[in-house]
């Protein structure tokens, strides 16, 4: 399918042109002020008064996402909406969708917004996942293999940086994990033996043309992504052509308009080449957090292409320029500084910015966020360089400086 090209400044009749995003999230944020340099006006729908997006944008819809006043002033605005988060409710988006193109469309948000649905999405596409049951009901629950256990237990819906996931070692585990959860309906993984973490940014346009950004390996603590590295042989060369090929093949599938992730287990495997193999994790319907470095280490970031693929404009192929190490801020590094203890009752301090600014290729984001809660994300730092080695030493030192253990 192909849509004529929403282009950026003042139309025929003297308005300027629009593109909305549902959510005032970061990423919200970063995808206004990527439409903003390119000559677009921006609407963002979020309820907070205080959103990151919302304080940049032209116009800020306060409102809940399925306010009907709200989405029919999001139509009136927008020539085209998108999304900064998977769990816009997917309801809103066939309603926008009925009189606005938006990307992603709301079967794709409904897809990434069930863990279920997306595992058959997968198996669909022929891309291997990690062995799993679904979980419904008690008597799913009596019946679960014992080859799956050790495992991972993650509700269907709702699950997102660790949430909603609970380890179960033995089957006498089971049942108490699911009553912990709700009874809602879950998956269970079995538990992998993970050599790494790795991640393909796929932006595919309304005619199906597709580009990818290098893989990406990424290091999570406690569900949370840390740290994400992107040079060259950061992988074996045939499984990063095996995780490009993986991500095309899910968004040709969906038949999906936008920017996507696709996150990958690397886990060790005997008998594949390189003693490794990969097996599909998850999507996030939207730019990711392992796809910051974009900004600073490529000449189109993930955003760029997030607006170029919404408005239908060509995709241009991203080119990476620098090895680039990506580091996630927390709202801890707000609490604790680097060396000490940390103290549950002391209020929040500003990280030593002069000192990692002062490293050599340091590009720090912080986003807009007027509370550093523990665990929220509040910004990331950016380390570019010309070697593998050399961004990676200075990456460490920056953790040193922040007090962020990569390990």
């Amino acid at each position: 399918m192909t849509r004529q090209a929403i282009l950026p400044g003042t139309t025929a009749s003297g308005q300027q042109t629009t593109l909305g995003v549902m959510g005032g999230g970061q990423l919200g944020r970063m995808f206004v002020q990527a439409a903003q340099r390119m000559g677009y006006f921006t609407a963002v729908l979020d309820p907070d008064p205080v959103s990151p997006a919302g304080l940049v944008s032209h116009f800020h819809v306060q409102a809940d996402y399925l306010d009907e006043q709200a989405l029919a002033q999001m139509m009136q605005r927008c020539a085209a909406i998108t999304t900064e988060f998977e769990n816009v409710p997917a309801g809103a988006m066939f309603t926008l969708g009925a009189h606005r193109p938006v990307a992603p469309s709301a079967q794709c948000l409904a897809i990434a917004q069930d863990r279920i649905r997306e595992k058959a999405h997968f198996r669909a596409c022929g891309v291997p996942t990690a062995r799993y049951a679904v979980i419904t009901t008690a008597e799913q629950l009596a019946l679960i293999d014992d080859t799956l256990l050790p495992g991972i237990l993650k509700t269907a819906q709702l699950g997102y940086d660790g949430k909603g996931q609970v380890r179960v070692g033995a089957r006498a585990e089971l049942a108490a994990a699911w009553a912990q959860l709700k009874s809602v309906p879950c998956v269970l993984e079995r538990r992998l033996d993970l050599h790494s973490e790795c991640s393909v940014i796929v932006a595919r346009g309304w005619d199906g043309a597709m580009v990818t950004y290098p893989v990406q390996r990424n290091l999570h603590v406690a569900g949370i992504l840390v740290m994400t590295e992107v040079f060259d042989g950061n992988l074996p060369a045939a499984l990063a052509e095996q995780a490009r090929t993986a991500a095309c093949a899910i968004a040709a599938e969906l038949e999906y308009v936008g920017v996507l992730c696709v996150e990958f287990f690397v886990v060790a495997d005997a008998t594949a080449p390189h003693g490794a193999a990969l097996l599909v994790n998850e999507i996030a319907p939207r730019p990711h957090n392992s796809g910051h470095y974009t900004l600073d280490a490529c000449d189109h970031s993930q955003f760029d292409l997030q607006v170029h693929a919404l408005a239908g404009l060509p995709l241009p192929t991203p080119r990476q320029h620098s090895a680039a190490v990506m580091l996630n801020l927390l709202g801890d590094l707000w609490h604790t500084r680097a060396g000490e203890p940390a103290q549950a009752d002391a209020p929040p301090r500003t990280p030593d910015w002069e000192s990692v600014l002062s490293l050599p290729g340091a590009h720090l984001h912080l986003y807009g966020k007027l509370r550093a809660s523990r665990g929220r994300k509040m910004g990331h730092l950016t380390l570019t360089g010309v070697t593998q080695q050399q961004v990676q030493d200075t990456a460490r030192r920056a953790a040193q400086l922040l007090g962020i253990t990569l390990a």
